[in-house]
């Protein structure tokens, strides 16, 4: 997810972890645990560590068998020696012969229903066996589910850049370039279209894989599509009042995703497309009704627009997607002041619509699901703990902003292997019915989830918004935990789980010099300095990899320990670079997650700001090992505060150093570009990787003859028109056949 789009829209006041660092240094039961060392040994004195696997997670059954990919500023995807890699499919490409090849040149006339979306994102394989269903066998015939994030390369899509009052050329730089003026249709419903999520069925001949055009499984899920509301049975009536809008007023159903970042697969076999920057598409034009101040308390909280824009404005919220015609809907749902006398006559509960896992059915066209027991945020990736027959499936989840919260969500049925390819019906069995949990990581290594529920004193009787019901709670969940004194983040992105021992790692991206100063860290967000190079800023400029084991390994645990398993840092940071990092394996800004099951390697993706100066973006290839096989430390922080040096120290606990031979660069993005989606064949002999937003940062778009493009990638590879860059899934395999990373 680009910084662009982050903003902090956590108000909370709770205190920092460097306080309860101190008081947990003076309760004499606490600091044996925090002075002594925080390996096996000193792990072995908290009450709910339990062994899992092997004291490495398994880690020694492989080692990275590639030589590490140098730094590179090439207009290209740099991999390995004896590794190559082929495009699958593009940004515009047509899913049906019934329209054009794309021209890329802005001048398709389509309304991009039929098309792959933009910036490819978080994606899954789901094989088709004999019968047309699902398997978990590789047949070598699957469907390829595609999140497209967001639209900051729109002015890509036209002729000479998008449109507003007439005047073209101009480019899509922040939400609210748009809000100001008149947008033509055409350009909109192809910026709607875009958005949600592709489905396209793919094949493979030999090792090469390939798209399968007017496939019976192809379709896309946009903006546009209807999706069916479902959650808990006994306060689906309440979330329903929540949900209604003049396109339906029961609130039983909605209209389409929106900004798919991250993914989660379901042990049955389905999808879930996490919406995170929803938040910013709607508007409040000049002139408009503001909505109640309930409503409006609950907009602040995720970055919707909540009062009108003043009279005098000069920027404000959305891509001004409501402008075009104010009669038809597909357009005034953007506009979400009070224009009618109820909620259920207008869209002002349309942003409650949004912020939720979507499930959907690759191998089936049954309507898909907003699943609103898993709660309403910034949505990044819902990766489901290893399931177990007979015990209930837990899914976490990250709300990627700044100083936000990681999330879990329990089924209260229990695993039966035997709904495998159930599709969304039992989606209703396990993602209705369950209780979700807010994260509080306490300074000597241990954590706690705190259940979001109406009937704990905090959530029900806070200040900060009055929940009417359990139903509120849900859709208000960033209230409910913030309510609740959940450990604000430095920007939880991707979770991934350790199929070897269980243990579940977070992306932290980074954080700001408003968030994050030698006076405002704790145990597990500990730093706070400068960016080396200057690009970045101040505060956790770099990020860094949580990781945590349940107690006992139960989804159902109510506690866990962790430690952060990498710190990112350029190899020059100095006491920044705490995982001391080398030329061969520095990174910054950690975002994807995922691991192999094939070859156990955690695969770590960056989209990174800070190191661009010498290296695009990256996905490095890292052997774990598991929470406690390394130490306590005391981080030295330094940085700049309003002109006056302040330095600090803080106490955290980090995994054992993986050095170059645990840690490599794998990839290289071209230049622009965000490394994003992963996932394999089950032989772990061929990786998807999706290459987000190539060239965003392209100036505006003006006449043909101005066009000066940051990145022609994958045009200048040779793939389909040459010129314009384009988000893109590729297919990477080794020259000899084997295994990736090994």
């Amino acid at each position: 997810m680009s910084d662009k789009l982050d903003t902090n829209h956590n108000p909370s006041t709770h205190e920092h972890f460097q306080d309860v660092l101190a008081r947990s240094l003076s309760n004499p039961s606490r600091r044996g645990v925090i002075r002594g060392g925080f390996g096996l040994a000193a792990l072995s004195t908290l009450p709910f560590v339990s062994a899992c696997g092997s004291s490495d997670g398994g880690s020694d059954a492989v080692a990275l068998g590639f030589t590490p990919t140098e730094k590179s500023l090439l207009d290209n995807v740099v991999l390995p020696a004896g590794y190559s890699y082929t495009v699958l499919h593009a940004t515009g490409d047509r899913l049906v012969s019934s329209i054009g090849a794309y021209s890329n040149k802005g001048t398709d006339t389509d309304d991009w229903s039929m098309r792959v979306g933009d910036h490819h994102d978080g994606m899954d394989l789901f094989f088709i066996g004999g019968n047309g269903k699902f398997t978990t066998q590789d047949t070598g015939r699957a469907v390829l589910a595609v999140n497209h994030e967001s639209s900051a390369d729109a002015h890509f899509f036209n002729l000479a850049g998008q449109t507003s009052n007439g005047v073209t050329g101009k480019k899509f730089s922040q939400f609210g370039d748009w809000d100001l003026g008149n947008r033509p249709a055409a350009e909109v419903l192809k910026e709607i279209n875009h958005h949600g999520v592709s489905l396209a069925e793919v094949t493979r001949t030999g090792n090469a894989w390939r798209m399968v055009i007017d496939s019976p499984y192809n379709r896309r899920v946009t903006a546009q599509t209807p999706v069916r509301i479902a959650g808990p049975a006994a306060h689906l009536a309440d979330i329903k009042a929540l949900m209604a809008t003049r396109f339906d007023r029961t609130g039983a159903t909605a209209r389409g995703t929106l900004n798919n970042c991250g993914h989660g697969i379901t042990p049955w076999g389905t999808y879930l497309a996490c919406e995170e920057n929803w938040a910013a598409y709607f508007s409040m034009p000049k002139g408009s009704n503001a909505v109640d101040a309930k409503l409006a308390a609950s907009r602040a909280r995720y970055g919707v627009a909540s009062t009108p824009l003043a009279a005098t404005a000069t920027t404000g919220s959305g891509q001004g997607w409501h402008t075009p015609d104010a009669n038809d809907d597909r357009f005034a749902r953007w506009n979400v002041s009070a224009v009618a006398a109820t909620a259920a006559d207008d869209f002002r509960n349309e942003p409650n619509t949004f912020g939720y896992n979507v499930e959907i059915d690759p191998l089936s066209n049954t309507q898909s699901v907003k699943r609103v027991a898993m709660g309403r945020f910034a949505h990044e990736a819902a990766v489901c703990g290893l399931p177990v027959a007979g015990k209930p499936l837990a899914f976490y989840m990250g709300c990627d902003s700044r100083n936000e919260y990681i999330y879990k969500f329990v089924s209260a049925a229990n695993w039966d292997p035997a709904d495998v390819g159930g599709g969304v019906s039992v989606g209703d069995k396990y993602l209705n019915e369950g209780k979700l949990y807010a994260a509080k990581f306490n300074a000597d290594g241990t954590g706690a989830w705190l259940e979001l529920s109406i009937a704990n004193p905090l959530v029900r009787d806070y200040t900060g918004y009055a929940f009417a019901n359990q139903g509120d709670v849900l859709v208000n969940a960033r209230h409910a935990a913030t309510a609740l004194g959940a450990t604000r983040m430095d920007r939880p992105e991707w979770g991934a789980v350790n199929p070897a021992n269980g243990e579940i790692y977070f992306a932290l991206t980074n954080n700001s010099n408003a968030n994050r100063t030698p006076t405002k860290v704790d145990a597990v967000n500990p730093r706070a300095y400068a960016d080396v190079d200057g690009k970045k800023g101040s505060g956790n400029p770099n990020g860094h990899i949580l990781r945590f084991r349940e107690t006992g390994g139960l989804s159902t645990a109510s506690t866990c320990v962790w430690d952060i398993f990498l710190f990112g840092a350029e190899e020059d940071a100095g006491d920044a670079n705490v995982s001391k990092l080398t030329a061969k394996n520095s990174f910054s800004s950690p975002d994807g997650l995922w691991f192999s099951k094939s070859t156990g390697i955690c695969w770590i993706q960056t989209d990174d700001g800070a190191m661009t100066d010498e290296t695009n973006c990256m996905l490095l290839a890292a052997i774990p090992g598991t929470v406690g096989d390394g130490g306590k430390v005391t981080v030295n922080n330094s940085m700049t505060v309003s002109g006056t040096v302040v330095t600090g120290t803080q106490e955290t606990f980090v995994g054992a150093a993986l050095g170059e031979a645990k840690l490599r660069r794998f990839l290289v993005a071209p230049k622009g570009a965000e490394v994003t989606g992963l996932t394999e064949s089950p032989d772990g002999k061929t990786m998807f990787v999706c290459i987000q937003h190539p060239g965003e940062n392209t100036p505006a778009l003006g006449t043909a003859s101005e066009f000066t493009f940051e990145s022609q990638w994958p045009g200048n590879t040779g793939y389909g028109v040459t010129g314009r860059p384009r988000s893109a899934t590729i297919v990477i395999t080794r020259t000899d056949g084997g295994k990736i990373g090994v």
